[in-house]
């Protein structure tokens, strides 16, 4: 069940707001446990069994752990156990055919695949799972001895298919009492209905830009400029769409989640515009992995290797492919050569490093979207005219006059000019009372707007549910 679909929209979430509103409070986690996993299992049952079993291991390990805290050996073994459990399972589920390909590449051999069914969601509970044991074995948080509200953490349907990756310090206390005001929810509902447009209006429609490119039979090295740029803004309302959904979902039923979004593209440099993209995933690495490997307080042989290990973790994360290990290793080089060289001339910059970012960025993901490493190569060198692909196309013009109005609402949209001018406007009186009225009445329209596109069955692709 995705967030955009009729049957989540008008029959799921109103179930699940009337019974969690009208349980008491001490049954609230209990719902949200009941309605996330029906929410997960919904037409694919089959991978209820891999998040359950993630959740009792995490829960009977995590108790374990905290009982022998003051044991070493006995804390590090549990703790490595658990650890394997839930990294083993998501292994087997995303890489093992990744492997045998490989392997029988390099050998000549032909072992056979498994065709193994990928469990929607796995690489983001699995992460949220590894930290809630790693943080119960540093003492950070304590292990939580309700298997409902532990369960209703890893589960929780809002965020549990594409995040954010929230952690269990970060709603520990809010799983034992949170404040549900109308106030908070009114903010969540703007929340989600501003995501679900993004998603719908913007996501969607650039995501059909994209499709017609990839079957088209006449590129040119205009087309496949607009394609990259379409990709890359479709990419991003996509999934910081799905985000703002699950952040104002979080919020009416009481819960605060990380951001996990900042306006990415308005960065003057690779390793600022990591600093605003993701950043539950950014953050996890850095304090799971990062961090514990030395960070930068090693010699430079090591911590370039820190920095290869977690760049390489971070594309294969995304997928079992040479395609986002290469995207990974690609922001490896330019982090690394920027944080050598040249960032503090970035970042003193105006214009040009805001271009430079834009190009790399750019470049970067039609890697990350194309079938083959193969592929990938071929479209970069494509866009820097290697191709011999003619300039100009009767197709890519159609197709640019055809979504210009999208692509350039998109870019406005993925900066902070509307936010800022909102919060300009809203210091004066006038201003403020205007926003009053005219805030609910455009969310309500968008709303409608919205609703009506996913009656008419249009293009609706979850981009991260691969993932």
């Amino acid at each position: 069940m995705v967030f955009s679909s009729i049957p989540f929209m008008f029959y799921f979430l109103p179930a699940v707001l009337i019974c969690y509103f009208i349980a008491p409070k001490k049954l609230r986690n209990a719902v949200l446990l009941a309605f996330s996993l029906l929410f997960y299992g919904y037409g694919e049952p089959r991978f209820l069994p891999f998040l359950l079993i993630s959740i009792a291991q995490g829960y009977i390990l995590g108790l374990l752990i905290e009982k022998y805290r003051d044991k070493k050996k006995i804390k590090i073994a549990l703790t490595v156990i658990s650890c394997l459990i839930s990294a083993g399972l998501l292994v087997y589920c995303k890489y093992t055919d990744f492997f045998i390909e490989n392997f029988n590449a390099l050998t000549g051999l032909s072992v056979k695949t498994l065709g193994i069914a990928l469990p929607i969601g796995i690489s983001f509970y699995t992460f949220q799972i590894l930290s809630y044991t790693v943080d119960v074995a540093r003492g950070t948080v304590k292990a939580q001895k309700n298997p409902i509200n532990l369960g209703a953490y890893v589960a929780m349907f809002p965020q549990l298919i594409a995040g954010p990756i929230v952690r269990y310090s970060d709603i520990e206390k809010q799983l034992r009492e949170r404040s549900v005001t109308l106030e908070k929810t009114a903010e969540g509902a703007r929340r989600f209905v501003i995501g679900f447009a993004k998603k719908i209006l913007i996501a969607n429609q650039l995501g059909e830009l994209v499709s017609i490119y990839k079957s088209s039979e006449s590129k040119s090295l205009l087309f496949v400029w607009l394609y990259a740029i379409a990709y890359a803004v479709h990419i991003y309302f996509d999934f910081s769409g799905y985000s703002d959904m699950a952040i104002g979902l979080g919020k009416i039923f009481g819960f605060d989640f990380p951001e996990n979004f900042n306006y990415p593209f308005v960065s003057k440099s690779g390793t600022e515009f990591w600093r605003r993209w993701h950043m539950t995933l950014g953050s996890w690495f850095r304090d799971y992995i990062y961090i514990p490997m030395g960070g930068n307080r090693v010699s430079k042989p090591r911590w370039l290797l820190n920095i290869f290990t977690v760049w390489f973790l971070t594309g294969f994360w995304h997928g079992a492919d040479w395609t986002f290990i290469a995207w990974g290793l690609f922001f490896a080089v330019l982090l690394v050569a920027e944080k050598l060289w040249y960032l503090k001339y970035l970042e003193k910059g105006k214009i040009l490093p805001h271009i430079y970012k834009i190009l790399f960025v750019v470049v970067s993901f039609t890697v990350f979207d194309a079938s083959s490493l193969t592929q990938g190569i071929k479209t970069v060198g494509a866009l820097f005219g290697l191709g011999g692909l003619p300039v100009i196309s009767q197709e890519a013009v159609y197709y640019l006059r055809s979504y210009a109005v999208i692509l350039i609402l998109g870019i406005i949209g993925s900066t902070p000019i509307i936010k800022n001018a909102a919060l300009k406007l809203a210091k004066k009186p006038s201003g403020e009372k205007a926003l009053n009225v005219l805030e609910p009445a455009a969310v309500l329209a968008l709303l409608c707007l919205c609703t009506g596109y996913l009656v008419d069955g249009s293009f609706n692709p979850f981009l991260y549910f691969r993932f």
